[in-house]
């Protein structure tokens, strides 16, 4: 199931129309940072994210589309991007990833997390040289389930703009999710998110507002949220996690 879903995304890859904000650039500097590695997880020794946020969703009704794989990411995930984010913080400029798993056994690892050269400001974020990411990722068969980024002096929330990105990412992999780091937010400091399904994801295909400036969207005629609060991502404190910084 794996390697005909990786070999499925790498063939359909660079056919995408992408209105990312995330890509990446030569490999300046590498950070690797490993944990100890363990087997599968159990169901038991997970915390649900959604349980660690510490407020209602945003989506009292969500869509009734299941995604057919839950994810699993370090529970240090957020720690150490801050860390590597802590400049462009203090100066008010975003910083963004991009977050690579593997798939085994009907479960996604987020094993790895690339940091691109990119071009910040207060609310946006734009990666560079994205060839070199998806060299990464396929060098280690790894699928583009998300990305992160952070709201320096915003709250928590998904922007017009980045809710075009986290479109790209659920058309290549549906169970991919975005992670907004909000530190100056005192009500919610983080959120983990998905464009509704099939709802949003309706609402985004039609938008003919993309690009880079920020514009409001339409209500999907369903009545849910276009995005909302995911539900599959768990967090494990064991797993192997690596860092590329790239900047």
């Amino acid at each position: 199931m794996a390697d005909d879903r990786f070999s499925q995304l790498t063939n359909n890859r660079y056919s995408q129309e992408r209105s990312c904000g995330i890509a990446q650039t030569e490999c300046q500097s590498l950070r690797i940072f490993i944990e100890e590695k363990v087997g599968l997880a159990s169901c038991n020794e997970l915390d649900s994210a959604s349980s660690c946020l510490g407020h209602e969703s945003l989506c009292p009704i969500p869509d009734q589309t299941i995604t057919t794989c839950k994810l699993i990411k370090s529970a240090r995930l957020m720690e150490d991007f801050l860390e590597l984010a802590k400049d462009n913080t203090e100066k008010d400029l975003e910083t963004c990833g991009v977050l690579g798993a593997f798939l085994e056994k009907g479960t996604f690892y987020v094993t790895t997390l690339i940091i691109p050269k990119q071009e910040s400001t207060s609310n946006s974020c734009q990666a560079v040289n994205e060839e070199e990411i998806f060299a990464i990722q396929n060098d280690r068969s790894l699928f583009p389930v998300g990305w992160i980024h952070t709201h320096p002096s915003q709250s928590c929330f998904m922007s017009s703009i980045d809710l075009h990105t986290q479109y790209s990412y659920q058309v290549m992999v549906p169970e991919a999710f975005a992670i907004v780091v909000a530190p100056t937010d005192n009500s919610r400091s983080y959120g983990i998110f998905r464009v509704s399904d099939p709802s949003g994801m309706s609402v985004l295909k039609e938008c003919q507002e993309k690009g880079s400036q920020f514009h409001s969207h339409k209500e999907p005629v369903s009545g849910s949220p276009i995005y909302e609060h995911c539900t599959h991502v768990y967090k494990n404190s064991n797993l192997r996690f690596e860092i590329f910084d790239l900047r």
